[in-house]
């Protein structure tokens, strides 16, 4: 079984409780790191200028707190493995449905199951849908 490091149970604790419980269960059989919980105005605003979020503050759903998205990627980290990226992200969006709560993932926008059809891809985020 795998364990998050104090900095990725530092980052999920900032973070929804649904984000939580869903990533407690898949660190138990999927070693992942967490990268980003919430997001203060400053790291927003630097996120934005980077090209990392197409938001500014305080409207993406790391600026809520506690936050409504989380940035986390398989480890170690491979940032240019997008097939592994995928993969990981259909895990995790296993695991959340099996839970009964619902994902969006950076990869997929619009949950279509199409990979290539955003321009905008943030492989590492996963953020709570509340309506459907």
């Amino acid at each position: 079984m795998f364990h998050f490091s104090a900095s990725s149970r530092r980052h999920l604790s900032t973070c929804d409780e649904r984000l939580q419980r869903v990533f407690k269960k898949v660190i138990e059989h999927y070693d992942c790191t967490i990268i980003c919980g919430h997001r203060g105005k400053a790291a927003q605003m630097l996120a934005f200028e980077n090209g990392q979020s197409q938001l500014q503050w305080p409207d993406s759903n790391h600026n809520e707190l506690p936050s409504k998205a989380v940035d986390v990627m398989a480890y170690p980290l491979d940032w240019f493995d997008y097939q592994r990226s995928a993969h990981f992200a259909g895990y995790v969006l296993g695991v959340a449905e099996g839970m009964g709560i619902k994902l969006r993932w950076g990869g997929d926008w619009d949950r279509d199951g199409q990979l290539k059809d955003h321009r905008f891809r943030d492989y590492p985020h996963f953020e709570l849908v509340d309506d459907d």
